[in-house]
């Protein structure tokens, strides 16, 4: 469910959509934040069209809320190496 979940909210692509993927990333263990990185990676290697993670991603640095902003950097680390 934790993979599906952000695979679909990263095929979303918006702001809001990566803001609930970076705020389950904060709150996740080890394992879960795992399985959030695949879903992330899942979605940007998948066939079709995704949105511009970065730029979501450079939006929700400036977010006010600071793990946001933390875990914004490693979605965007994600994105720029999907075949980790």
């Amino acid at each position: 469910m934790t993979w599906q979940t952000a695979e679909a909210l990263t095929r979303v692509g918006t702001m809001a959509a990566l803001r609930l993927v970076a705020l389950a990333v904060a709150e996740a263990d080890d394992k879960r934040a795992d399985w959030l990185q695949t879903g992330v990676q899942d979605a940007l290697r998948g066939e079709g069209s995704v949105p511009d993670i970065a730029a979501a991603c450079g939006k929700l640095a400036r977010d006010p809320e600071e793990a946001v902003r933390r875990r914004a950097a490693d979605i965007s680390a994600w994105a720029d190496n999907p075949g980790c």
